[in-house]
């Protein structure tokens, strides 16, 4: 919603628009991404974490109108899906809805406002992930995205 919403929220200028994934299916799984260095207030200090995360979608894939744009939202890029071995996933299942060079998650040019495909609040909590490392505690790695929010809001 936040993408089609773009002329009202500085720093968007070049956002894509999201459109229907390429399997031309609704996908719902749990994938893995990183988290790029990006100005994002919600993920500030979470640069260079991969993680899992569940994705449940229909219309995720970024469309840029040509190269350019793709160019523009460079220092932009908040999330990328990758493969296991840390790479950038650009083919399907990895890249469930068929974004160039991975990408999943946007923010504006100051951080304020970020934009995701992914759903973190599904798996913010230890339990709700299908496999975790025995060394996470009962928070998952995702809560840190609410805490940096309630963080900036005071």
């Amino acid at each position: 919603m936040l993408s089609n919403l773009k002329e009202l929220i500085p720093g968007t200028e070049h956002w894509p628009h999201f459109v229907r994934n390429r399997s031309e299916q609704f996908e719902a799984r749990f994938v893995m991404v990183e988290v790029t260095d990006s100005p994002s207030v919600l993920l500030e200090g979470m640069a260079g974490s991969c993680m899992p995360i569940a994705v449940a979608h229909g219309e995720g894939r970024a469309e840029f109108a040509d190269p350019a744009q793709l160019e523009a939202v460079v220092g932009q890029v908040a999330l990328r899906y990758i493969e296991n071995d840390g790479q950038v996933a650009v083919r399907y299942p990895a890249n469930p809805n068929g974004s160039p060079e991975g990408i999943t998650g946007l923010c504006n040019a100051d951080g304020r406002v970020t934009i995701m495909m992914p759903h973190p609040e599904r798996v913010i909590r230890s339990v709700t992930n299908s496999w975790h490392p025995d060394d996470w505690d009962k928070d998952g790695p995702w809560m840190r995205l609410f805490r940096n929010a309630r963080r900036w809001v005071g």
